[in-house]
């Protein structure tokens, strides 16, 4: 299984910047067995059931990219030197990992001063990664944050404009409930309040898992055998009381249909024994043609990378031909790619 197999052409007109306004109102691709039908994330209530459950992901992006500078005094007087920084997990006793732009100007145990009064100190370097200490910790931390950073947008979006305070609303789904995320759970930001009871009266449930996306999400595959590749970690959980939600819905003939596929990786991964149980803890679950699905009966989910994790894993649910002729006719009829972009719903079983 080679990394060209998930490749394809797609044209860079294609990469959404922004999202559709109203967010329910982006195209929907419905790919059923193997019938394709063109629709709108609104006309999802006619493809679900009374008694389907979809699971979606709980986890909050913080405003992780920061902009500062670090003061250092020399012979010469204070001199300044421009920091960047996006954080990217947390670490024990209130640091974080994070990307420091550029490392090489800071020495371990200097500070980097930030707006809204915060600053960090530079605790060590690993890997390529700073790791910083804040000044700030629960509450306070959390409100200086949200004054002095911003979105961290994927690479795709970032390399086109800066983020703005748009994001801030765009790249966050309505039921955002768990700070942590670097990433969001892009197919998730296509539901709206008025969808949600729409999809409720219909008779569909829902259930929360809570899986913290990372900026690994967007770490390209290097190795020509997909085999050989090795995931990121994640921090996720599945409470007891999801798990019984999804195992009900299993027992009665609904189907679990997962919400993105940071939903899809946690529930599978909590699913290893062949049945859903609580879990909590980091998942480097990985995903490709041939993996054996124990809870998803089928997904909602953006279009992802050419030669990505995300294009496997897609690949593995439907399969490869078939993800191969929903992906040329998504091309074809110009539907939005990637993080804000438009939607498919993947029914491998109908």
């Amino acid at each position: 299984m080679q990394l060209s197999d998930f490749d394809f052409d797609l044209p860079e007109t294609l990469i959404a910047t922004r999202p559709a306004e109203p967010r329910s109102s982006a195209r929907l691709l419905v790919a059923e067995r193997d019938r394709i039908t063109d629709a709108r994330v609104t006309d999802l209530v006619d493809w679900l059931r009374p008694g389907d459950r979809l699971v979606l992901n709980d986890t909050k992006v913080i405003p992780a990219r920061l902009s500062g500078y670090r003061e250092r005094v020399g012979p010469d007087g204070p001199t300044q030197a421009r920091i960047e920084v996006t954080l990217l997990e947390p670490r024990a006793g209130g640091h974080w990992a994070a990307l420091v732009k550029p490392l090489k100007k800071i020495r371990e145990g200097e500070r980097i001063v930030f707006a809204a009064g915060l600053t960090a100190t530079l605790e060590a370097k690993e890997d390529g990664q700073g790791i910083l200490g804040f000044d700030l910790a629960g509450e306070d931390f959390d409100a200086a944050l949200a004054e002095a950073g911003s979105m961290p947008l994927p690479p795709y979006i970032a390399a086109k404009r800066a983020a703005d305070e748009r994001d801030k609303t765009d790249y966050q789904t309505v039921w955002a409930r768990h700070s942590g995320a670097v990433a969001a759970p892009t197919a998730s930001l296509h539901f709206d309040a008025p969808l949600l009871a729409t999809l409720e009266a219909k008779g569909v449930q829902f259930t929360h898992v809570t899986l913290h996306v990372g900026a690994g999400t967007f770490l390209p595959v290097k190795v020509e055998n997909v085999k050989d590749h090795k995931m990121h970690a994640e921090w996720g959980r599945v409470t007891p009381e999801a798990a019984a939600e999804i195992a009900a819905t299993k027992a009665a003939g609904g189907r679990v249909i997962p919400v993105g596929t940071t939903a899809l990786r946690l529930i599978e991964s909590a699913a290893r024994s062949g049945v859903i149980a609580p879990w909590e803890g980091p998942t480097d679950i990985f995903i490709y043609p041939g993996f054996d699905f124990h809870v998803a009966d089928a997904l909602m989910t953006n279009f992802h990378l050419p030669k990505s994790t995300l294009m496997m894993l897609v690949s593995a649910l439907m399969g490869a031909e078939r993800i191969r002729r929903i992906y040329d006719h998504a091309v074809r009829s110009e539907y939005r790619f990637f993080s804000y972009g438009d939607a498919s719903l993947l029914l491998p079983s109908g």
